[in-house]
């Protein structure tokens, strides 16, 4: 972090308060199973796990939610859930951890998407799927747009979290992109590798390396391949930024009419991915909203992930954690 000034990147973080965020995207409740394993199976090759404790956390785009909410932003959450008992409890998930669900919806057509890990001494045995992903009916896109529309006003950004089961579509995108543009609010998109072609126009695209060389239409294998992807995902989409992340080898922004600038992973220890790109998404995004130029933002995410990869689970951090470790990581570089 040479160069960085603690005092701006601080002022920054603390300008994250009472921001207000639309996420928009795909709801999902994580469920995790934990206990041990003494054993295995007499019927199938298998772990037998003895179940110690069960918990749950939001997931998908509720954990972008989640994340702003722990960095003292103010998060309202719009999506789609099912009529069931799931549904309570991912609400209730969300309500606890101060997030607005005013524009979550139901649908008793479709079930609250459910992730069950199964995870037996700090290790994750097994990940059990329920979802339905067809694309949302009419009558309740109709719902989330009107939403939409009667909010954005009062809010400060929007993020698209895409996690391709059925909300974000063309004909939703279609509607919420022009109108963030026309009443000048930042719209950052968490994105769907199948489904680059919907975000033309957005302010920001945060895709891994493996969904910009997708999008790119060629493989990302060294420097040389990772700034034309860059550009050509720039040119391509119409975006003023395109933020990809590298997993341990950092980050990369590329502006328009910018040389491209390469931010160095920070993460001293990594327990645990899950739920670093949402951190990313959720704290690269308040950064821009709080003064931050792109760069600068981008430096305050790579701490936000250094520091969420060093946790076991889905997990959050909070303002004080981030601005730690960006002082931390200044004096390190200044030595």
């Amino acid at each position: 972090m040479k160069h960085q000034n603690f005092s701006k990147l601080k002022g920054v973080v603390s300008n994250f308060r009472d921001k207000k965020i639309l996420v928009i995207g795909d709801l999902i409740l994580d469920e995790f199973v934990w206990g041990n394993v003494s054993r295995i199976s007499p019927e199938a090759p298998v772990p037998v796990v003895w179940v110690k404790d069960e918990s749950f956390m939001p997931g998908g785009a509720s954990n972008v939610a989640n994340n702003i909410s722990a960095l003292g932003g103010k998060a309202y959450m719009v999506g789609v859930v099912g009529d069931d008992e799931r549904a309570g409890i991912l609400r209730g998930e969300l309500e606890h951890r101060g997030v607005n669900i005013d524009g979550v919806f139901k649908d008793s057509q479709r079930p609250t998407i459910l992730k069950t890990r199964v995870i037996a001494h700090q290790q994750q045995v097994v990940r059990i799927d329920r979802e339905k992903i067809d694309p949302i009916r009419d009558n309740i896109v109709k719902k989330v747009t009107t939403f939409i529309e009667d909010t954005i006003d009062e809010m400060d950004g929007i993020i698209v979290e895409d996690y391709g089961k059925g909300l974000i579509t063309p004909k939703l995108l279609d509607k919420i992109v022009p109108l963030a543009k026309k009443k000048k609010k930042i719209i950052a998109v968490d994105p769907k590798e199948e489904h680059f072609a919907y975000y033309k126009g957005v302010t920001l695209l945060t895709p891994n390396n493996a969904e910009a060389a997708k999008a790119a239409g060629f493989a990302i294998k060294d420097k040389t391949s990772l700034k034309k992807a860059g550009f050509e995902l720039l040119k391509k989409l119409k975006a003023r930024i395109i933020l990809i992340t590298l997993g341990e080898d950092g980050m990369m922004v590329f502006e328009q009419g910018k040389p491209p600038k390469k931010i160095e992973t920070i993460a001293q220890e990594v327990f645990d991915v899950s739920g670093a790109g949402d951190t990313v998404a959720s704290t690269y995004t308040l950064s821009l909203i709080s003064g931050a130029n792109p760069i600068q933002a981008a430096h305050v995410a790579n701490c936000a992930a250094g520091i969420v990869v060093g946790k076991i689970g889905i997990a959050v951090v909070t303002q004080d954690e981030v601005i730690k470790r960006i002082k931390e990581e200044i004096e390190k570089a200044k030595a």
